[in-house]
C-alpha cells in the first residue's frame, strides 16, 4: 500500500498540468490538432487512476480544451466524481468544469442531486458556494424542484455570503420551477430589509428582474421599496429600484405622486451619471400617461431636460447617446420642453460619432413643425452635402423624405418647395441606396397633389431635357430612377406640359441606350402617351406637318429599342412601332388619327393597397404547394453536388496543397527596386495620367469608382461649383418666400388685433402667437386617395400572427394569497411504509393493533416534525384538509386578513400622497368648495377599505392609523378661509408665524434630510387674507456667512426669488425654499422682505412686508431611528463625549406628552423606554449625535444629553427646555 502511494506520488511529478499543456499548445502551432488528440489521449488513461488529485488535474486541462472548442461531454461522469470529492480545491475544479460544458440535455445531472444537497448543507460555507455558483449555471427543473427547499434554508443561514449567493440563485430556480415562487416569496421579501448590504442588494436584482415582465404582482412592495429608495446610498440598488418604480408607475397613477419628491432630490443632488439617467427615466415613464394630474410636473420635466442638456454636452460619448436617446422619449410628450433646445441637436450632427448623429436625426423628426420644416431640412442638406460616408448620407437622405413626409405631409405647406428639394437630393455627391425612395415620392406628390401636377410636370421634363447631362452623374449616385419617375409623370400629366415635342426628342436621344431596361421600358410607354397629345394638338391646330415629322422620328428611333435584348422593352417597342406605322398609314391618307390614340390611354388607374395580395382568400380546390410539373429526379440533384463538391475539392488542393510551391517572400530591397521599376514604366508611357500632388489631400469617400463602360481614359474634374441644369428652381428661394409670406401673416394679425382693442394678457398673446404660426393655411392642398383592396379580401393576415414561448409568462402569478396544501414546497424525508401494506397485515394478523396504534402515533410525530420543519421553511401555515374538502383553517383565515391589510397598507400609503399633493395645490372658493373637491378625489374604493382597515387593526397600530386619519381629515378640511382653521393646521404641522399684515400673512417651518449635509428647506405658507388677487410674490433674505438662501445661477446673493405662483382671493398655497448652512451648531436670525403685487380696480400696487427669520438647530436634525444595541455601541464608542443636564419642573406635565413634544417637534426616536425613563436619539444633517435620558422626578423631569459637538448640544438643550415647558 506504501509503495502505492509512492508510485502515484512519483507519476504524478511527471503528469503534465494546466500549464504545460498551454505552453505546448503554443509550441505547436503548426500542429496543433495532432498535439491536442495525443493529450486528449493521455487525459483519458488519466480520469481511469484512482487517485483524485489526478483526476482532478486532468479536468482542469478539459475544462481549458472545452473553452478552445472541444467536446468534453464523454468526462461528464469523471467531472461528477471530482465534484464530490470531499477536498475544496478539487470540489470546486469540478463544480467550475461542470458550470462550463454541463448542460439541461445532459444525462448524469439525476446523479447530482444528493450532492449538491450535502455541499448545500455543509458547514463549510464555501463549499455552499461553489455549489450555488454551480447550480445556478446547469439548472434543470427536476433540480430545481428538489433542490428549492435547501436554497430557501440558506437564505436564512448565519453567514451573509451565503445568504446573498441564495438569494441570487433563487432567481434561476424560479425560472426553471415557477411553482416554487410563491412559497419562497415571503423569505425573498424578509431579505429586503437585511442587515447586510450585500444581501439586500441581491434580494433587490431578484425582485426587480421578476417584476421586469410582470410588474403588477409586486405593486404591494412598493412601500418597501420607497422606504429604501430613500435611505440607501448604494448607487446601484437605487438603480435597480428606481427601474422597478418606472415599470410600476403605469399600473398606479398616485404612485407618480409620491415619487415625484425623493426623485427631485435625487436628480438635483446626485453626481453619479448612471443614477441621474435612470431618475430621468422614470419620470418620464410616470408622466407619458399620468404626467397632466400630477402637480408640478412640468417643472419636473424641465429639470430633466436641463439635466439631459448637461449628459449631451458632456465629452463622454456614451454619456452624450443616452442624453440624446432620453430627450427623444420626452419629446413624446413634451415637445415644447425639447423643442428649446434645437441648438444643441443640430450641434450632435456634426459629432464624430456616427451612432450620435443618427440618434439626433431621430430626435429633429419629432421637432419638425411647419414653422422649423424648411430650415431644418435646409441644415440637412448641407450635412448631406458634407458627409464623409455612403451610410450616413443615406441615412440623412432617408429622414429628409420621413421629416417631410410624415402624416401624409402634414407639416409640408409649399409642395413646389418639397418637388425642389427633391430634385436637389438627385444632384448629390456620392451613392446612395434610395434612389427608388425618392423617384416613389415624386411620383406620390404629383398624384395626390392636384395643384402642383404642372410644376412637378414641367420640372421633370427639364430633368428630361438634361438627362444626357447629368446621366453620368446620377448613375454615379444611384439616382438614375428618377428618369423613372419624370418620365412616367410627363407621360401622365402630358396636357400640363409646356412644350412636348422637346420633352418626346429628349426621350429619344441615344443616350437612353444607357439606361437600365426598366427605365427604358418607361420611356416606350410614356413617349407614346405625349405623342397621342402632340398629335392632338397638331390636328386642333391644323398643323399636319408636325404630326407628320413626329411620327417620323419616332419610325427612327424605335427600331433599335426593339433590339434589345430585354423582352419587356422589345414587346412595348414593337408594339409602339407597330402602333405609329399604323398611324403613319392613315396620316398619308390624310385621316384623323388622335381619337383613336387617345382612346388606348383612357381611363384612370387606382392605387393598390400594399397587403392586397396577401389578403386575396385562396380558391376552394387550388393548392399552392403543389408540384405544377415533375419534380426533379433525386438522383440528378446528387449527380450535381458530387460534381461541385469535385470542383470545390480540386480547386482547395490547388490552393492548400502542402506540395504546392509556396510564393517566395520578397525583402525589403527587393519591393523598393520594383516600386522603381513600376514609377519609370508609368513615367515614360504617354497613356497613363498622373493625379497632381495637391489632389491628394481632397477626400473623395463619397464617390463611387468611374462606370465599366466610360473609357478609363478620361480624368475626373475638380469642379467646385455644382453643375447647373436650367429651368431647376433652388429651394431656398422657397425658404425667404415662406419667411416672407409668415412676416406679412404676422403684421395683418398685429393689425386686426389693435383695430379689434382687445385686452389681453401678455402670456396669452404669446400663445395665440404661436399657435397662429401653427395655422398658417399651406399654399397646396393634400388629397388623400384610397387604395383599392381585392374582392373578398381577408380580414386579417395569418402570417402576421406569431406565437413565442415567453419564460415569464409561468411567473405570472398573485403572490400575496395563501398558499395551498399542494403549493407547499415538498421536503426530502425518509420512506415510509404504505399504508396498503398497512392493511394487508391487519387482516392477516388480528392481534397487532397495539404495534399499529404504536405505529401510528411514531407517524403521528414524524408528520409533526416534518409539518414543523416545512412552517420553519416558509414561515407559514398550510391549509389544514376537513372531511376531505379543502377548507382553510384560522391560519389561513388569518393570512387572508393579513393580506387584505397589506392591500389596505399600500392604499393607505399612496393615498397619504394624494393629500400630500393637495396640500401643495393652491386651494381656491370658499369652504364648502373645498371640503367638495376633498370628498369627490376620495375614491369610494379607499373610502370603504379604510373602513375596514379600522374594523380589522387593533392595538398601536390601530391608534396610529387613526390618529393620521384625523390629522389627514383636519388637513382636508382646513380649507384656508376660515383663520383660525389655518392656525389649527398650521399649530399641528410646526409652522409659525414669519410674517403678516391685513393683506397677506406667511407662515414657514423647517425641514432637513439626511440626503443633504449642507442643504435645509423653509417651507413657506402663503394665505391670501383679501378678496383681491395677489400676484407678483417674491422672497428674499439678507444672506450671512453661514446661512445663504439658494438662488439662481444667473442671479446674484441679492436677488429676490420669485414664487412660482400667485393666490387668488381668501386661498393658500405652500412654497419650499432652499438654504445652505456651512454650520448647523448655532442658530440663526436672517432678514428679509416678501413683495408682491394687490391687484384693485385702479390697477396694482406693491406692498412690502419686513419679518425676521429665526433658524433654530433643531431645523437641522433629522429623524433616524436607531435600535437598542446600536445605541448601547454608540454611548460606550468613545465618540461622544460632551455632557449637558437640565431640570425642568412641571407637576402637571404627563410623562408621555413630553416625550410625544420632544419627538415631534425635535425631531427625536425613542430608543427604549423603560417605566418613568427614556432614551432618544436624533443626529444632524452633517452626522452629529444628540442622545437623551428623560427621567421623571418629583414636580418635574431631569433630561441628561450626550454629543459629539458641546456647542450643538447646548443650543439643543435650551430648545427641550422650551418645548417641554411649553
Amino acid at each position: 500500500m506504501a509503495l502505492r502511494k509512492v508510485k502515484a506520488s512519483v507519476d504524478r511529478i511527471f503528469d503534465k498540468n494546466l500549464q504545460d499543456l498551454v505552453r505546448g499548445i503554443r509550441n505547436h502551432k503548426e500542429d496543433e490538432a495532432h498535439f491536442i488528440s495525443q493529450c486528449i489521449d493521455e487525459i483519458k488513461v488519466e480520469l481511469k487512476q484512482e487517485n483524485l488529485a489526478v483526476k482532478a488535474n486532468a479536468v482542469n486541462k478539459l475544462a481549458y480544451l472545452q473553452m478552445l472548442g472541444y467536446d468534453i461531454s464523454w468526462a461528464a461522469f469523471n467531472i461528477i466524481e471530482v465534484m464530490s470529492s470531499p477536498k475544496f480545491t478539487y470540489k470546486r475544479i469540478g463544480y467550475y468544469a461542470a458550470a462550463q460544458s454541463f448542460h439541461s440535455e445532459t444525462d448524469v445531472l439525476m446523479l447530482t442531486t444528493n450532492m449538491i444537497r450535502k455541499d448545500l448543507n455543509s458547514q463549510n460555507g464555501f463549499d455552499a458556494g461553489i455549489a450555488i455558483n454551480g447550480l445556478s449555471c446547469f439548472i434543470t427543473s427536476d433540480l430545481a424542484r428538489d433542490l428549492a427547499s435547501d436554497i430557501m434554508s440558506l437564505m436564512s443561514s448565519i453567514r451573509p455570503y451565503t445568504r446573498k449567493r441564495a438569494v441570487l440563485v433563487s432567481y434561476k430556480i424560479f425560472l426553471s420551477y415557477p411553482e416554487a415562487l410563491r412559497p419562497a416569496f415571503p423569505r425573498l421579501k424578509e431579505k429586503l430589509e437585511d442587515p447586510d448590504s450585500g444581501v439586500q442588494s441581491a434580494a433587490v436584482n431578484v425582485i426587480c428582474e421578476l417584476a421586469r415582465k410582470n410588474p403588477k404582482n409586486y405593486l404591494s412592495l412598493a412601500p418597501v421599496f420607497f422606504k429604501l429608495m430613500t435611505s440607501s446610498t448604494n448607487n446601484w440598488v437605487l438603480i435597480k429600484i428606481i427601474k422597478l418604480f418606472g415599470a410600476l408607475t403605469p399600473l398606479e397613477p398616485r404612485l407618480g405622486k409620491k415619487l415625484i419628491e425623493p426623485l427631485t432630490n435625487l436628480i438635483h443632488n446626485t453626481s453619479a451619471m448612471s443614477l441621474l439617467y435612470e431618475c430621468i427615466n422614470t419620470v418620464i415613464q410616470g408622466m407619458q400617461d399620468h404626467g397632466s394630474s400630477i402637480q408640478g410636473h412640468s417643472n419636473l420635466m424641465k429639470l430633466c431636460v436641463q439635466k439631459l442638456r448637461i449628459l449631451i454636452e458632456d465629452a463622454d460619448q456614451n454619456l452624450k447617446y443616452l442624453g440624446l436617446l432620453a430627450m427623444s422619449r420626452i419629446l413624446k410628450t413634451h415637445p415644447k420642453a425639447v423643442q428649446a433646445h434645437k441648438d444643441l441637436i443640430l450641434q450632435c450632427l456634426d459629432d464624430r460619432d456616427e451612432s450620435i448623429r443618427l440618434r439626433a436625426l431621430d430626435l429633429l423628426f419629432g421637432m419638425v413643425s411647419k414653422k422649423n420644416l424648411m430650415e431644418i431640412v435646409k441644415k440637412l442638406m448641407v450635412h448631406v452635402e458634407k458627409a464623409d460616408g455612403a451610410q450616413y448620407r443615406d441615412e440623412l437622405l432617408l429622414k429628409i423624405i420621413e421629416i417631410c413626409s410624415q402624416n401624409n405631409f402634414q407639416y409640408i405647406t409649399n409642395f413646389e418647395w418639397y418637388i425642389t428639394v427633391l430634385v436637389e437630393l438627385t444632384r448629390i455627391d456620392g451613392a446612395s441606396r434610395h434612389g427608388s425612395l425618392v423617384s416613389s415620392q415624386i411620383q406620390d406628390v404629383a398624384i395626390r397633389v392636384k395643384s402642383i401636377r404642372e410644376f412637378a410636370a414641367n420640372q421633370m421634363a427639364n430633368l428630361l431635357e438634361n438627362a444626357h447631362a447629368i446621366s453620368g452623374q446620377l448613375k454615379r449616385n444611384g439616382m438614375q430612377e428618377v428618369l423613372d419617375a419624370a418620365a412616367y409623370i410627363c407621360g401622365e400629366f402630358a396636357e400640363l406640359l409646356d412644350n412636348p415635342d422637346i420633352v418626346i426628342r429628349a426621350m429619344l436621344r441615344p443616350r437612353v441606350l444607357a439606361f437600365p431596361s426598366h427605365i427604358q421600358a418607361t420611356y416606350i410607354q410614356n413617349l407614346l402617351k405625349i405623342y397621342s397629345l402632340a398629335v392632338q394638338d397638331s390636328e386642333n391646330e391644323n398643323d399636319k406637318e408636325r404630326a407628320i415629322a413626329l411620327t417620323q422620328s419616332l419610325l427612327e428611333k424605335l427600331p433599335t429599342l426593339v433590339q434589345s435584348s430585354n423582352l419587356e422593352v422589345q414587346e412595348r417597342a414593337s408594339c409602339s412601332l407597330a402602333i405609329l406605322k399604323y398611324v403613319e398609314k392613315l396620316q398619308a391618307k390624310d385621316l384623323p388619327v388622335s381619337e383613336e390614340l387617345s382612346s388606348l390611354f383612357k381611363g384612370e388607374l387606382n392605387p393598390v393597397a400594399p397587403k392586397a395580395q396577401r389578403k386575396v382568400p385562396v380558391p376552394e380546390g387550388l393548392d399552392l404547394d403543389a408540384w405544377i410539373n415533375d419534380p426533379p429526379s433525386s438522383s440528378e440533384d446528387e449527380e450535381e453536388e458530387q460534381k461541385k463538391k469535385m470542383d470545390f475539392n480540386e480547386t482547395y488542393n490547388e490552393i492548400y496543397s502542402p506540395t504546392r510551391e509556396k510564393q517566395k517572400e520578397l525583402s525589403t530591397e527587393e519591393i523598393q527596386k520594383k516600386r522603381e521599376e513600376r514609377r519609370i514604366e508609368q513615367a515614360s508611357n504617354p497613356n497613363y495620367l498622373v493625379t497632381a500632388k495637391k489632389q491628394k489631400k481632397v477626400k473623395h469617400d463619397g464617390y463611387q469608382k468611374p462606370d465599366a463602360e466610360d473609357d478609363s481614359s478620361v480624368a475626373e474634374i475638380d469642379i467646385s461649383i455644382p453643375l447647373h441644369v436650367p429651368g431647376l428652381p433652388s429651394s431656398e428661394r422657397y425658404l425667404r418666400m415662406e419667411q416672407e409670406r409668415r412676416r406679412r401673416h404676422q403684421a395683418e394679425k398685429a393689425v386686426k388685433k389693435k383695430k379689434q382693442g382687445g385686452k389681453k394678457g401678455k402670456k396669452k398673446r404669446q400663445v395665440v402667437d404661436e399657435d397662429d404660426d401653427e395655422d398658417l393655411d399651406p399654399v397646396h392642398q393634400v388629397e388623400i386617395t384610397q387604395e383599392e383592396m381585392p374582392e373578398g379580401a381577408l380580414k386579417t393576415d395569418s402570417e402576421d400572427e406569431t406565437t413565442s414561448a415567453d419564460p415569464y409568462k409561468a411567473l405570472d402569478m398573485d403572490l400575496d394569497s395563501p398558499l395551498t396544501a399542494a403549493e407547499v414546497l415538498p421536503v426530502p424525508k425518509h420512506r415510509q411504509v404504505s399504508e396498503k401494506l398497512k392493511v394487508a397485515e391487519s387482516e392477516d394478523a388480528a392481534p397487532v393493533v397495539k404495534e399499529k396504534r404504536k405505529h401510528k402515533k411514531k407517524e403521528k410525530k414524524h408528520k409533526k416534525k416534518s409539518r414543523k420543519h416545512t412552517e420553519n421553511l416558509l414561515a407559514e401555515e398550510e391549509p389544514q384538509l376537513v372531511n376531505g374538502d379543502d377548507i382553510p383553517s384560522e391560519a389561513v383565515k388569518s393570512a387572508k386578513q393579513n393580506n387584505e391589510e397589506k392591500g389596505d397598507d399600500l392604499s393607505f400609503w399612496l393615498s397619504n400622497a394624494e393629500r400630500t399633493q393637495k396640500e401643495q395645490a393652491p386651494v381656491n372658493g370658499d369652504v364648502g368648495d373645498a371640503e367638495e373637491d376633498a370628498t369627490i378625489d376620495e375614491e369610494p374604493g379607499v373610502v370603504e377599505k379604510k373602513k375596514r382597515h379600522k374594523k380589522k387593526k387593533e392595538g398601536k397600530k390601530h391608534k396610529k392609523h387613526s390618529r393620521k386619519e384625523e390629522v389627514e381629515e383636519q388637513d382636508e378640511n382646513g380649507g384656508a378661509i376660515n383663520n383660525g382653521q389655518v392656525e389649527d393646521l398650521l399649530q399641528l404641522q410646526s409652522y409659525k408665524l414669519l410674517a403678516e399684515n391685513k393683506q397677506l400673512r406667511v407662515d414657514f417651518e423647517t425641514r432637513a434630510s439626511h440626503m443633504e449635509e449642507r442643504k435645509f428647506v423653509v417651507s413657506c405658507v402663503f394665505t391670501n387674507l383679501t378678496d383681491k388677487h395677489i400676484k407678483g410674490i417674491e422672497f428674499n433674505v439678507l444672506d450671512t456667512l453661514n446661512t445663504k438662501l439658494v438662488r439662481d445661477s444667473s442671479k446674484n446673493s441679492h436677488d429676490a426669488v420669485p414664487i412660482p405662483f400667485s393666490l387668488p382671493p381668501l386661498s393658500r398655497n405652500e412654497c419650499q425654499l432652499q438654504m445652505t448652512a456651512a454650520s448647523v451648531t448655532m442658530p440663526q436670525r436672517m432678514r428679509g422682505t416678501v413683495t408682491y403685487m394687490l391687484a384693485e380696480k385702479d390697477g396694482t400696487s406693491q406692498e412690502k412686508i419686513d419679518f425676521k427669520l429665526h433658524i433654530p438647530c433643531s431645523a437641522y436634525l433629522v429623524t433616524k431611528p436607531c435600535s437598542s444595541s446600536n445605541f448601547t455601541k454608540l454611548l460606550s464608542s468613545g465618540d461622544i463625549t460632551d455632557k449637558s443636564s437640565l431640570r425642568i419642573t412641571a407637576p402637571d406635565l404627563k410623562f408621555n406628552q413630553a416625550l410625544q413634544k420632544l419627538c415631534f417637534f425635535l425631531k427625536f426616536c425613542v430608543v427604549e423606554q423603560v417605566g418613568d425613563s427614556a432614551s432618544l436619539y436624533t443626529s444632524s444633517i452633517q452626522r452629529h449625535h444628540i442622545c437623551l435620558l428623560v427621567k421623571v422626578v418629583p414636580n418635574g423631569l431631569s433630561v441628561d444629553g450626550k454629543s459629539d459637538n458641546s456647542t450643538l448640544l447646548s443650543n439643543i438643550m435650551d430648545q427641550v427646555k422650551d418645548v417641554i415647558s411649553a
